[in-house]
């Protein structure tokens, strides 16, 4: 895209590009020592883990900190509990009824980058007549969950470990559904569905076909417990009747149990269908994937602010130069974004490749002499003690 832009002279595109294959191999040289501190902090905690334990374990190194740390990096905007909760209350895109058990767990935290405006159908009624819906929903969705120590283990959660998850295109107002301990229940709307032709259906049976044999029934308990005189006689046709009245009961409650469990296996289907296709990387996985957005991330503020400092000489100070990259994404590639100006010069700082004039103005350093002081960097990396 810088090239694209015109700024660098045909005669100086190899050099620019080797200046930003130096700043690449710098930040994945300096995050590979992320990763590992992050792959060792998590280690004892992974519930996934296939390695056997040789040696006694080691300090517990907080893992949550190290963890904020890479997603600040990358880009991704802690949760607060406020628009958490917000979240749980809002109704379900998906029209499920979701509930969280947040006693089970020691430690939450939930991490986003990113919102779109989304559309998709989402059906109405018994599953016709779908609907098209838009909402807002967050591009990339990070959980972090440490379980309680007094959790009841099972195949898929162990007490006290740490699960990580990684999503993708999550509404905003369905981040329950996430959780792993999540119970599918009911909505109003739903039980009046069941409850409402169950109830009428019964009455139907009782009044119709179970009349005669509950006055019986009724008569021959009365009779047996000392309430009533009058003995009943039961032939054999009075006791076929009511053995086929309450088969057909029977088979009446049945019929509702099994609507019922299949109407749950349909939201249960639904909800692990919404899963199955967010689902991005998990527990140890995540580390990898963040890293890799962290490095991005860092790279291309470094060499955005770079390339804008380097070619354009009326910028001169941080606020313009914000501004300027702000502008040429939103002319250029129709893209709104918000480029965090400040962490940008601090990293060119860090690789020496600007330099701040008496007047407080910002410069630049030319493409040779960047090249330069990044490939003496790079050397320095594997200099051994005592060595210059």
């Amino acid at each position: 895209m810088c090239l694209e832009d015109g700024g660098i002279a045909a005669s100086e595109e190899a050099t620019f590009l080797y200046v930003v294959r130096l700043i690449q191999s710098i930040y994945h040289f300096e995050f590979h020592d992320k990763l590992e501190a992050l792959k060792d902090a998590y280690a004892p905690l992974n519930p996934s883990r296939d390695t056997r334990v040789l040696f006694p374990a080691a300090p517990d190194v907080p893992l949550l900190p190290k963890l904020d740390e890479l997603l600040n990096d990358a880009n991704y905007d802690k949760l607060g509990e406020a628009e958490l909760q917000q979240a749980l209350k809002e109704t379900s895109l998906f029209n499920l009824h979701l509930h969280v058990d947040f006693s089970e767990f020691e430690e939450v935290a939930l991490y986003t980058r990113g919102e779109s405006e989304r559309r998709e159908q989402v059906p109405r009624f018994m599953g016709f007549f779908p609907r098209d819906v838009v909402f807002m929903s967050y591009d990339r969705v990070v959980l972090f969950i440490h379980f309680s120590k007094t959790l009841a283990a099972n195949d898929f959660n162990k007490p006290d470990s740490t699960i990580l998850k990684l999503f993708q295109n999550v509404p905003k107002d369905d981040v329950e559904m996430l959780f792993p301990n999540t119970r599918l229940g009911m909505r109003m709307v739903d039980k009046l569905m069941l409850g409402i032709p169950a109830v009428v259906g019964g009455a139907i049976v009782l009044t119709t076909k179970m009349g005669a044999s509950i006055i019986l029934l009724a008569s021959l308990l009365g009779f047996y417990a000392g309430l009533s005189a009058v003995p009943v006689s039961l032939d054999q046709a009075a006791l076929l009747a009511l053995v086929v009245a309450l088969g057909g009961f029977g088979s009446f409650v049945w019929r509702q149990f099994t609507k019922f469990k299949t109407r749950k296996l349909g939201f249960m289907q639904r909800l692990m269908e919404n899963l199955y296709f967010r689902n991005l990387d998990n527990n140890a996985g995540v580390f990898h994937r963040l890293v890799d957005d962290a490095e991005e991330e860092e790279c291309k503020e470094a060499i955005l602010a770079y390339y804008f400092l380097l070619t354009r000489s009326s910028i001169q100070g941080a606020a313009l130069l914000d501004t300027s990259i702000e502008s040429w994404f939103r002319s250029e590639w129709q893209a709104d974004i918000d480029f965090e100006v400040e962490d940008a010069l601090v990293k060119l700082r860090d690789l020496d490749l600007i330099v701040q004039t008496g007047d407080g103005k910002l410069q630049a350093r030319t493409l040779n002499e960047s090249r330069e002081r990044l490939d003496r960097r790079w050397d320095g990396y594997f200099t051994l003690a005592g060595e210059t």
